[in-house]
């Protein structure tokens, strides 16, 4: 089950990260400007967080896998229309399908992933779930900056989007892990009742808000700023993505597992302890003229930065019962999508309009440092209420003990 979900996991994101390299290619083939390109993440990010809070409702209340199944079809067969595609609005809108398909398949992945492993394994279990993403994100965008240059950007979306069509048939084949019953789910005003929860959203906010920037804007950066060619960012600037971010989310997960066992408040330190290390290295990358600095800032900022994926959606689930676990993921992912993950990307295309991509940038990383800082506060918050606030008391059951 992890394993078909971490592949589903690389394609989905392959198939996101595919953009960003070739950001050159569509600003010269549709005439767009910087604010314009931040659509096409932002178009994504919005359908994603609109569609995160009812498909993790449905996930809680009905057969996952089927779910993800739909998801994987849906967004596969919108990636290869996107190749189709002549002018800016249908583009966006085939964008936009994408995002539905990510939304449908999210919390139900990473809810069946809890579900199957005890509390003690959850966060390597889960950083094995974001080892599909990051591979997949670095390869997509290898391959964005050296199909798009080799065969045009249309290519690109032809060559990621049919592999998603073969993984969604064996989804359909997956077991469900156990849950409490159905009566059980909990409503999402209980959800933001609970302190580390709220505060975790927004701190998720922020951190969405510089890591999406980041993304978007990287390769665009280091072309425009640090003399790379198209095709030498892709291919330098992926080996090293790839290579950091296995060794950061791996070594996230491990690290968060550990200090869990003596801290109730142990795997949101990691996460971030990673982001305050990740900000200095970000800001060498931004500052440094040597293109191997570049690659040795790059490395180190996304190694830190991994630490975060595993280990968040670990204390969320920790913090909330089984039934509710794909329905906390979609309002996390609302959230942070609709606010982080759009106002990044624009907020940075906006200040390279005005002035530079360079203070776009540097406004990111402080923003990323503001996110990590509030992470202290959750951490105040388990210490005085507990993983297991008493406000979600009535909805725990015998089923959320079971290990397997």
């Amino acid at each position: 089950m992890l394993a078909v979900l971490a592949l589903i996991n690389f394609v989905n994101f392959a198939d996101r990260q595919a953009v960003p390299p070739l950001v050159p290619l569509l600003r010269d083939a549709f005439h767009l400007t910087s604010t314009q390109i931040s659509y096409l993440q932002g178009v994504l990010e919005f359908v994603l967080a609109a569609g995160s809070i009812p498909f993790g409702f449905f996930a809680d209340r009905f057969n996952r896998s089927r779910i993800i199944a739909g998801g994987v079809i849906l967004w596969s067969f919108a990636t290869i229309a996107t190749g189709h595609m002549h002018t800016f609005a249908a583009l966006l809108f085939a964008r936009g399908l994408v995002g539905v398909g990510e939304a449908a398949y999210a919390p139900a992945a990473q809810s069946m992933i809890s579900g199957a492993f005890s509390n003690e394994a959850r966060a390597r279990a889960q950083s094995l779930f974001a080892v599909g993403m990051l591979a997949g994100g670095t390869v997509g965008q290898a391959l964005g900056g050296y199909v798009g240059q080799w065969l045009g950007w249309r290519a690109v979306f032809y060559v990621i989007g049919i592999p998603g069509l073969l993984l969604s048939f064996a989804v359909l084949h997956l077991e469900e892990p156990p849950r409490g019953p159905r009566s059980e789910v909990v409503p999402i005003f209980r959800l933001l009742r609970v302190p580390a929860y709220l505060v975790m959203v927004i701190s998720g906010i922020l951190v969405t808000f510089a890591s999406v920037a980041f993304i978007t804007w990287g390769t665009d950066f280091v072309v425009r700023y640090k003399a790379f060619s198209l095709k030498e960012a892709g291919l330098s600037l992926g080996p090293v993505l790839l290579v950091s971010a296995l060794c950061g989310v791996l070594s996230g997960g491990a690290l968060a597992d550990f200090l869990h066992k003596r801290f109730a408040f142990g795997r949101i330190l990691t996460v971030s302890c990673g982001f305050l290390l990740a900000a200095p290295f970000v800001w060498w990358a931004i500052a440094t003229e040597e293109k191997l600095s570049v690659l040795i800032a790059f490395f180190a900022a996304g190694f830190f930065m991994s630490w975060y994926h595993g280990p968040v959606t670990a204390v969320i689930h920790d913090m909330m019962p089984r039934r509710a676990h794909a329905t906390s993921i979609g309002v996390y992912m609302f959230a942070t999508q609709m606010f982080g993950g759009i106002l990044g990307p624009y907020t940075v295309g906006k200040l390279d309009d005005y002035r530079d991509l360079v203070l776009g940038l540097r406004v990111a990383v402080g923003v990323m440092i503001a996110g990590a800082l509030l992470m202290f506060l959750v951490m105040y918050f388990i210490r005085k209420d507990g993983l297991e606030h008493p406000h979600l008391d009535e909805f725990r059951t015998e089923h959320d003990e079971i290990k397997i």
